[in-house]
């Protein structure tokens, strides 16, 4: 997959973690898009090195969107206990 189909990936990630965990994020739209594609990049990361699944093959492929759904969870999770002061 090439840098595009990642930047893409990367925004629905961010989209499906933001629908898995609604309320009012510190950095907005703006903030949730940037830790989606950050999620998307690292998710796919560790999912090559830790469980030996390359997912550079497709863009279909549920492992590849699991590990980057995974990855912008993560990030959105970790964002909102650093910069979030409110718990809407």
């Amino acid at each position: 997959m090439g840098v595009i189909a990642w930047l893409v990936l990367g925004l629905l990630a961010g989209a499906i973690a933001k629908a898995i965990l609604p309320g009012r994020d510190p950095g907005g739209c703006i903030g949730t898009t940037a830790i989606g594609i950050a999620g998307a990049f690292i998710g796919g990361w560790l999912s090559s090195q830790l469980l030996d699944r390359p997912v550079e093959r497709e863009f279909f492929d549920a492992a590849t969107w699991g590990s980057a759904v995974a990855g912008a969870l993560v990030l959105l999770i970790g964002y909102r206990i650093l910069f979030g002061h409110s718990r809407d």
